[in-house]
């Protein structure tokens, strides 16, 4: 099983030009729908200008939520572009908005394809891309006399601990790589300590 994805650390740009035409492009680590929302609002507000805003964003760590938008451009010749240059470098959770600044010339459908898919890839290049872990979260449960077993389960498994509270008992929250995760779960069973998968 996959348990590692790629995405960029930071918001990076890039730009081209063809026939006068200008081609400002942007992107963006992002987690969510809202995150794309809140990143669109803020980029027509300081290009309101512009005669088109197109963008793409791919979303999830296995890249299953991927949608483009054209924004007035013929259909199929600048948001899928956009789409494709990203699913090409393997990223997700990232969106790419490229602004354009007619030129007085048309570019045509090829044109077109070839300015937005060349800004996406000049911004995408100038990012750093780094490598993320698709963990599951679980909180366990144990006796004290018990918790530097479970210490050891996750430290063998590729997990971290991200909560801890003591109490009359330990209960803290894990991730765990989801590759290591039935073997986690597993060595948790053995030991009958009580454990619960978080969604």
């Amino acid at each position: 099983m996959i348990d590692k994805y790629k995405t960029i650390a930071s918001p990076s740009e890039g730009y081209y030009m063809d026939r006068s035409s200008k081609f400002y492009s942007f992107a963006f680590p992002v987690e969510t729908e809202q995150e794309v929302k809140d990143l669109l609002k803020q980029l027509h507000k300081k290009y309101h200008d512009a005669r088109h805003i197109v963008y793409a964003f791919v979303l999830g760590k296995d890249g299953s939520l991927a949608r483009a938008s054209d924004a007035g451009e013929p259909s199929g010749s600048s948001g899928p572009p956009v789409l494709r240059t990203i699913q090409s470098m393997g990223l997700t959770n990232i969106m790419v908005a490229v602004v354009r600044y007619f030129g007085g010339k048309k570019l045509g459908i090829p044109g077109l394809i070839n300015a937005y898919s060349t800004a996406a890839r000049d911004a995408l290049e100038k990012a750093q891309v780094i490598e993320g872990v698709i963990t599951d979260d679980y909180q366990i449960r144990c006796e004290y006399n018990q918790v530097s077993k479970v210490m050891n389960i996750i430290e063998k498994t590729g997990g971290k601990i991200k909560e801890q509270n003591y109490g009359t008992d330990c209960q803290m929250v894990a991730s765990i790589p989801v590759s290591q995760s039935d073997s986690f779960e597993k060595r948790l069973a053995q030991l009958r300590i009580d454990f619960r998968k978080l969604q």
